[in-house]
């Protein structure tokens, strides 16, 4: 039985690439993932949005957003 996803995973790669180009510091873009991640974990334990989207996949998808669509940022 084979899982089905809702995103694509060659999505995610180059989701991650443009971050990692966009980022000055690879280090500190890969803490910012990780943080953001850790943190809607928590923020959503108990949502059931989508349960086979992993935290640090959901955190790469809305970081890059934010990258490409700065309008999302409210500031």
């Amino acid at each position: 039985m084979q899982k089905r996803t809702s995103f694509d995973s060659c999505e995610i790669m180059h989701r991650a690439e443009d971050l990692m180009q966009a980022a000055s510091n690879r280090y500190r873009i890969t803490v910012q993932v990780a943080q953001r991640a850790k943190r809607r974990r928590y923020e959503d334990f108990d949502s059931i949005e989508d349960p086979l989207m992993k935290p640090p996949i959901r955190a790469i998808i809305e970081m890059s957003d934010e990258l490409t669509q700065p309008e999302i940022i409210g500031e």
